[in-house]
């Protein structure tokens, strides 16, 4: 169970303890390419999302967010990845960010989490029920997201690399020639 405490800052927010928990579910991520090169351990937050961490656990364990790339990369707010249907390095990346997976589509588990530098949250269509595989990684804080998309994890240790991690051009952040990937995804425990 994680940490949670009342803190003012021009108001009152939430904080939370970024320490993983004994017994807490994870994700350690290789990360190669142009820009980042380096590992990122993000602690899932099984008890804010559990139907989003079961599932993005499982596709990890099963190998399919390996080379996948960050597809979607805006400076100073967010770099997104998982489209392990057409996100695959080597595939025709034009397609990147279209797909998911093979797994249902989830329903919305909106939390109270602020989306903070540093967490994950899930990348979704339109409806917000419409959360599969495909995330992304927070920059700078993004409070406009806050409640309207699904948060399912923290960056614990590799924010130095995420920070790396090649920008895309244009208002939708689209990574032109050769993205950065995750080599490897590894669920941690």
């Amino acid at each position: 169970m994680r940490k949670w405490a009342l803190s003012a800052l021009g108001g009152v927010a939430l904080a939370w303890s970024a320490a993983p928990q004994a017994g807490a579910i994870g994700l350690e991520i290789e990360i190669a390419g142009e820009g980042a090169n380096g590992t990122v351990v993000i602690d899932l937050l099984e008890e804010v999302a559990p139907a989003h961490v079961k599932q993005i656990a499982g596709l990890a364990a099963e190998g399919a967010y390996d080379d996948v790339v960050f597809h979607r990369v805006i400076a100073g707010f967010m770099a997104q990845t998982g489209d392990v249907q057409y996100g695959k390095m080597g595939a025709d990346m034009r397609r990147a960010g279209t797909g998911g997976s093979d797994r249902d589509d989830l329903a919305a588990e909106f939390s109270d989490v602020p989306y903070d530098r540093g967490v994950v949250g899930m990348a979704r269509a339109q409806n917000p029920n419409s959360a599969n595989s495909q995330f992304f990684i927070m920059f700078a804080p993004g409070p406009f997201l806050n409640g309207q998309y699904t948060v399912v994890g923290r960056v614990t240790e590799g924010m130095e690399v995420v920070d790396q991690i090649k920008l895309g051009d244009g208002p939708n952040g689209a990574v032109l020639g050769q993205p950065d990937r995750m080599v490897t995804v590894t669920v941690t425990e």
